[in-house]
């Protein structure tokens, strides 16, 4: 029983940390390779920037951020199609994402790189750990893209790109 109750978990975790890849948004600091199958001259790794513009052979500047990397894909697909390739294969892949930062009651805080799936309580061991005088109750997450103020997280709550961290001290 106790097997099955793993492998069904295991095969859950997989389920999310694919639909965590298929749903993540390009963003300023992401690099990408862009790859089309049998034309190496078409092949480029970009960093992207705050513009989120990369220059594409053929395509001119196209804009990347906040697209998905199938939509990029599609993107540059129908951009070859259009009078340069019959059936071009393009792949897409984020090979550095941008990085996530933290900051207060933490040994070394700063920016750190990020990966797909990443947790508070990962991003704490990034950073060295909690300091002795740390809130475990009082951590906000303040997220890349929302003009909010930080949400009340766990250490088990998920991180995202760009995301920034705050560990409050504690009262005593």
């Amino acid at each position: 029983m106790a097997r099955v109750l793993m492998f069904i978990y295991f095969i859950f975790s997989i389920n999310l940390f694919a639909n965590d890849i298929d749903n993540y948004q390009l963003g300023a600091g992401d690099k990408v390779l862009i790859k089309v199958f049998g034309q190496s001259d078409l092949d480029v790794e970009a960093l992207l920037s705050i513009s989120g513009l990369v220059n594409y052979p053929f395509l001119g500047e196209i804009k990347l951020t906040s697209l998905t990397v199938k939509e990029v894909e599609g993107l540059i697909t129908q951009g070859l199609k259009a009078g340069y390739l019959n059936n071009p294969n393009v792949y897409v892949q984020v090979i550095e994402y941008r990085p996530f930062y933290i900051h207060g009651e933490v040994k070394k805080p700063g920016a750190y790189p990020y990966q797909i799936g990443m947790t508070v309580n990962q991003a704490v061991a990034l950073a060295g750990g909690l300091t002795e005088r740390a809130s475990e109750s009082k951590i906000y997450l303040f997220k890349e893209r929302a003009k909010s103020e930080g949400l009340l997280v766990k250490l088990s709550s998920v991180v995202g790109a760009g995301d920034t961290i705050r560990i409050n001290q504690r009262l005593f």
